[in-house]
């Protein structure tokens, strides 16, 4: 989160400042020409300039969230490209204007006091508005890039606050600042900044559709550099660089660095003031009596040889009486701020896609579909109403392949559940499954044009998962095997007191189990006997079902006899045996081969990696290990089904099964496995890191391999 928050921190506290110093510059030169009654109007045109700013956020989140996945990233890719643009454009306006910024706001406030109350909002509004709205752009670019809003808002709102801090404090002159080097320096920040939006958002215009090069990586360190260790957040948090970049990324992003921070360094020593030239004065406004000139602090641009604005001007005078009637005055406050609140209001409702009819389909165990027509392209609100008199599966599908692009589970008799797709062009068709009898299929419609649609899933049937379950029960019941024979083995060692080569078998035996994981829940209470863990029981350790693997692992490892450990060594022999003996007859479903892909490794990361399940021996790397040996071959018997559904996804898996391996083998010498609480902070933040990157990149198999009865 805090990685994400710098760049929105600099670029709230720069733009937040540059807008305070002109709020400051106007409130001086009317309190100066004694025109302090007149203060409403700013105070109104500042506010119409940040509702004018909230509203356009609220226009690119909502419209943009209601977009396909595709014209997204064509969408934050266009609009990083601009707000690249309007960062770089402020950074050099600010570095040639701020000599004249008082100047110039001087004299436009000098002719609206002349022209009108409406003039002198415009005005206020005008010279806060352009900061609010490039403020806006930019906080949704480095949200959109960061992947959450709470760390860019963060930031963005600490910078804000304290450039109204400082605004405050140069207006009372409480506080010195070299303002001319605070933009030099910061500008100098921002460039490098925009140079990683820049880059982010030719990436999005590559995912795009909109140019090329999406698969021409100038590098790819993925397998080498763990993208959730702290430097590499950092990096992307504030840089956006990341591990694997295009191209045309890294063309865009050094080359708009080596032009702009040129141009803009080159323009700073130009701008510099000679050692004979009159040293700057900076005239920041105080609240001084009117005609009464005041020396400041505060801003370095801002000479003072122009005449003051109340030189010759006649104090306004009261209202005729019985002249027009006075408007209340909280008439346009409120209405500076509803009115872009509407119009954002209204620009998001046309904007967001419509249920194109609305469509509502007659579900039963007769008839199915009834009422569907071919909509059109875009994202659809269909509403599935079960007619019959039994509950339903019901599913969108494609009739020739049997993809499914959307599924309402368990539509009950006499209920109205709504199905939400985006439909592309195509050939759709519904299928309902009642809970007893066939399926029954609609008749298809077919969708002209139209592109980025829902992706279809094949669906899978208990028959497709039937042969990698039979090959994943032979693997497991080989394990058993050898499992028992390696707790006979360790059994022996206890018998005859050889306690050092009992360390090294109890070892091997534990990883034996430990590779078996997806075979876990079918365990039942063999899996307590045999790796039960003493969290929970009333006694702990020392708990009489304190059993299995890390009972004897802490005997072991706490200068227990042999004596002490006969009895917990044969209970988990025989605990093996009993459990290769039921293995055969216990109930495997096959619904938990694709849900177990997670799950492993999920408990690695919670146990193993946490020297939660230590007790004394070290080795918790050692079981991380085996349960990865698990994982990988789990992914083996359903390889062939996933290649079929996400060919992209297994490439992407192995790489993270390579980097992890990679890691963890790293902390392997001989016999002998570094403790978890003995790596270095890095060493196991990227080997957390690593695993958890592997457990995301695995989420979809669950979803891709759910068993449905449209198959």
């Amino acid at each position: 989160m805090w990685d994400d928050a710098f760049p929105s921190f600099l670029i709230g506290l720069r733009e937040g400042l540059e807008a305070g110093l002109i709020v400051s510059i106007l409130v001086a030169t009317l309190v100066r020409a004694g025109a302090a009654n007149r203060l409403a109007q700013v105070w109104t045109g500042v506010l119409a300039a940040i509702a004018l700013a909230m509203s356009f956020g609220a226009v690119l989140t909502f419209t943009a969230a209601s977009l396909s996945a595709t014209a997204q990233e064509a969408f934050g890719g266009v609009l990083s490209v601009i707000a690249v643009a309007f960062v770089t454009a402020m950074v050099f306006w600010m570095r040639r204007s701020a000599r004249s910024l008082a100047g110039d706001i001087r004299q436009k406030v000098t002719g609206a006091l002349a022209m009108g109350s409406g003039v002198l909002i415009l005005t206020s509004f005008l010279a806060v508005g352009r900061e609010g709205l490039e403020t806006a752009l930019f906080l949704w670019t480095t949200a959109r890039a960061a992947g959450e809003s709470a760390g860019p808002l963060t930031g963005a709102g600490i910078g804000l606050v304290l450039a109204a801090g400082l605004c405050w404090g140069l207006y009372r002159r409480v506080l010195k600042i070299n303002l001319s080097r605070f933009f030099t320096y910061t500008g100098a920040v921002l460039i490098v900044i925009a140079s990683g939006v820049l880059g982010y958002g030719l990436r999005d215009l590559q995912e795009g559709g909109v140019l090329p090069g999406n698969t021409a990586y100038a590098f790819d360190l993925g397998a080498h550099i763990d993208a959730g260790s702290w430097y590499s957040t950092l990096l992307q948090g504030v840089l956006n660089i990341t591990p694997a970049m295009t191209w045309l990324q890294v063309a865009g992003y050094i080359g708009y660095l080596a032009v702009v921070m040129t141009l803009f360094v080159r323009g700073v020593r130009t701008a510099a003031p000679k050692p004979a030239d009159r040293p700057e004065r900076q005239a920041e406004p105080s609240a001084a009596k009117p005609g009464t000139p005041t020396p400041t602090q505060s801003e370095p641009a801002a000479e003072r040889s122009e005449p003051e604005a109340s030189a010759g001007r006649p104090e306004p005078g009261p209202e005729p009486a019985g002249g027009p009637r006075r408007r209340p005055a909280w008439v346009v406050p409120v209405a500076v701020v509803a009115v872009p609140a509407v119009v954002a209001g209204l620009v998001v409702a046309v904007a967001r896609p419509k249920p194109a009819g609305g469509q509502t389909v007659a579900v039963s165990e007769t008839e199915c579909g009834k009422g569907f027509t071919a909509p059109k392209p875009g994202r659809q609100t269909f509403r599935m109403q079960n007619t019959g008199s039994k509950t339903s599966e019901v599913y969108l599908i494609d009739p020739s392949s049997n993809a499914v692009y959307g599924e309402v589970e368990g539509l009950a008799p006499g209920t109205t559940r709504d199905l939400v797709a985006t439909v592309a062009g195509g050939t759709y068709a519904w299928r309902c499954v009642p809970s007893s009898g066939k399926a029954v299929t609609s008749e298809s419609v077919t969708v002209s044009g139209g592109t980025g649609g829902t992706k279809a899933v094949v669906p899978v049937s208990e028959a497709d998962l039937a042969a990698p379950l039979a090959a994943y029960k032979a693997y497991v019941e080989r394990g058993l095997a050898t499992l028992v024979a390696q707790t006979r083995t360790l059994d022996a060692d206890i018998a005859g007191n050889h306690l050092a080569k009992a360390r090294t078998d109890w070892l091997t035996a534990h990883l034996t189990y430990s590779s078996l994981g997806a075979a876990y829940g079918t365990f039942e209470d063999y899996d307590k006997k045999i790796n039960g863990r003493a969290d929970g029981l009333s006694g702990g350790v020392a708990d009489r079902d304190f059993a299995g693997f890390h009972r004897v692992e802490y005997g072991l490892w706490h200068a227990q006899t042999a004596g002490q450990l006969k009895a917990p060594v044969q209970a988990l022999a025989d605990a093996a045996a009993g459990l290769q003996k039921a293995f055969p007859a216990q109930d495997f479903d096959p619904g938990d081969l694709p849900l177990r892909a997670h799950e492993i490794l999920e408990n690695t990361l919670q146990f193993e990696l946490t020297a939660d399940t230590d007790e004394g021996s070290g080795t918790n790397l050692a079981t991380a290990n085996a349960n990865l040996a698990g994982t990988r071959e789990l992914l083996t018997v359903l390889r062939p089904l996933l290649t079929t559904r996400a060919p992209k996804l297994l490439p992407t898996v192995d790489a993270d099964i390579a980097r992890l391996q990679k890691l963890l083998d790293a902390e392997h010498q001989g016999a002998t496995w570094t403790p978890v609480e003995g790596l270095d902070t890095v060493t196991r933040q990227r080997i957390a890191g690593a695993t958890g990157q592997l457990l995301e990149d695995l989420s979809p198999v669950p979803d891709l391999l759910e068993i449905r009865k449209s198959a």
